[in-house]
C-alpha cells in the first residue's frame, strides 16, 4: 500500500507551512504548473531510442506525484537527513534520492529565474517615486572543509569555508536574477563584473558598499578616512539603506529553507540550482 503523507498533512495548514514554507494555496498552485513538465519528462524517459526494458516494466514509483513535491519541499525546508524522509514516506534513501534529484529540474522549469538578465514588471516601472531601480546584493552559506582547494572557499568575511550567490531584487522584494554559485574567497565585485548583468539604460541598480568601484551602481557615501560624512551624505545614506533593505529581507525570507541556512551538505555542482529554486519558492511566497 503506497504511503500518502500528503493527506494527512493537508489537514493541519499550520503544520503544512511549517514544514514544506509555503501554503496549501500556493502548493496547489505549483502543482498544477509543474504537473505538465513532469508528465513530459516522464514521456522522455519511457520513450527513448536507447531504452532496454519495455514501456511501463520494472519497479513503479512507489510515491505519486504530489507526495513527491511534498517531499521535496520539505527537504528544502527542514533540511533533515534522507534516511528520515525515506522513514515518514516509505522509502529507501536511496529512492528519496533519486526522487529529489529528478523532481529539482522540473521545479526550476516552473520558476525560470534567469542569471543575467534583470527584467522589470509593468508594476515595478509605474511606480511614483524611485523609478526604475534594484538592488543587488550577494550572500555566503558555509559548506564542509573541501578536501581539495580549501583556499579557494575560505571566506576571509565569514572566517569558514562558504559557497556565495549574487541576486538582484526588485523594489517589490521580488527576485529577479540569481548568479551561478562560486567559491566564497570571490569578492562581491568581481561576482557582479562576471555576472555581466544586463538591464534597461535608464534602469538604476543600487547596491552596499561591497560593489565600490563597480561602474553604474548607486552606494552610499563612503566615511573618508579622519573626517565626517556631511549632513546631506548622511540623508542620503539614509533614503538609500531604505530601499536597500528590500534585498536583505529578501534574503532572510529565502533562508527560511534551511537547505539555505545551514551548513550545506550536497553535491556543490547542484547548489545554484536549488538556490534558484528557493528564489522562485520565495517569489511564489512573497512577491
Amino acid at each position: 500500500m503506497k504511503k500518502n503523507p500528503l493527506g494527512t498533512i493537508k489537514k493541519r495548514q499550520r503544520l503544512f507551512r511549517s514544514l514544506t514554507g509555503i501554503t496549501i494555496e500556493k502548493f496547489n498552485e505549483l502543482l498544477k504548473q509543474v504537473t505538465p513538465l513532469y508528465e513530459a519528462a516522464e514521456t522522455k524517459r519511457l520513450f527513448k531510442s536507447k531504452r532496454m526494458r519495455k514501456q511501463g516494466g520494472g519497479r513503479q514509483k512507489e510515491l505519486d506525484l504530489p507526495n513527491q513535491l511534498l517531499m521535496l519541499l520539505m527537504y528544502y525546508r527542514v533540511y533533515v537527513s534522507q534516511e528520515f524522509l525515506g522513514l515518514i514516506f516509505g522509502l529507501h534513501n536511496c529512492n528519496v534520492s533519486r526522487q529529489i534529484t529528478y523532481l529539482q529540474p522540473q521545479l526550476a522549469k516552473v520558476f525560470r529565474i534567469p542569471t543575467k538578465r534583470v527584467k522589470l514588471t509593468e508594476e515595478d516601472l509605474t511606480e511614483e517615486q524611485l523609478l526604475n531601480i534594484f538592488i543587488i546584493d550577494a550572500t555566503e552559506q558555509q559548506i564542509r572543509r573541501p578536501k581539495k582547494q580549501q583556499k579557494k572557499f575560505y571566506s576571509g568575511k565569514k572566517k569558514k569555508h562558504t559557497i556565495k550567490n549574487q541576486l538582484t531584487v526588485s523594489r517589490k522584494g521580488r527576485i529577479l536574477t540569481v548568479s551561478r554559485s562560486v567559491p566564497g574567497s570571490k569578492h562581491d565585485k568581481k561576482l557582479h563584473d562576471e555576472s555581466h548583468l544586463t538591464y534597461g539604460r535608464d534602469i538604476k541598480p543600487i547596491s552596499d558598499l561591497g560593489y565600490f568601484g563597480a561602474k553604474g551602481i548607486t552606494m552610499p557615501n563612503k566615511k573618508p578616512k579622519g573626517k565626517e560624512l556631511t549632513l546631506e551624505q548622511k540623508q542620503f545614506n539614509k533614503e538609500l539603506s531604505k530601499q536597500r533593505i528590500k534585498v536583505e529581507h529578501s534574503i532572510g525570507r529565502m533562508k527560511i529553507f534551511q537547505i539555505l541556512s545551514q551548513r550545506y551538505r550536497n553535491d556543490l555542482a547542484n547548489h545554484s540550482l536549488i538556490f534558484k529554486n528557493i528564489a522562485g519558492l520565495h517569489n511564489l511566497m512573497y512577491a
